[in-house]
């Protein structure tokens, strides 16, 4: 089987110097090698057939066979690394607690492992009969969530 190591190794190799991070790397018994890489501003086709074609280039066929695959982290597909929960400050997303309640909201920071969401909750105000909805922050760690993605919104 391929080791991991060595294709985290050829794609850090590859992504010096340019603004990419890598998200995954995972290879299954049958050495189907699947990379996901993010971007800020989104992931460009040409960049993953290069990634592809450097990856392969390093790699011998020969002696071993492979199936390699390039992408993006799709949109909507729970966060895997910190630079994505950066890229989404700002943007709505759905967390799910440890709990399993779910929390949807607006990232407002993050801060190492730490982020925050700011959530509407429905709150009575002291004196008064009616609760309003009033916006909440929520911190949270991301080792301590069962998942955070971004609510994909085509209003």
């Amino acid at each position: 089987m391929i080791d991991k190591n060595v294709v985290k190794q050829l794609v850090g190799e590859w992504l010096e110097g340019k603004d990419y991070f890598l998200v995954d790397v995972q290879i299954s018994p049958d050495n189907k090698i699947v990379v996901e890489i993010d971007h800020s501003d989104g992931v460009w086709i040409e960049d993953c057939v290069e990634l592809s074609k450097y990856i392969e280039d390093r790699l011998d066929r020969d002696k071993e066979d492979f199936e390699l695959e390039v992408g993006s982290a799709g949109l909507g597909q729970p966060f895997k690394v910190p630079q994505q929960y950066i890229n989404f400050i700002g943007k709505e997303v759905e967390v799910l607690d440890k709990e399993g309640k779910k929390h949807k909201g607006i990232l407002k920071a993050v801060d190492g492992n730490d982020f925050t969401v700011t959530v509407k909750e429905k709150v009575r105000p002291e004196g008064k009969k009616r609760p309003v909805l009033t916006d909440v922050d929520i911190d949270f760690q991301m080792d301590q969530v069962k998942y955070t993605k971004y609510i994909i919104s085509f209003k």
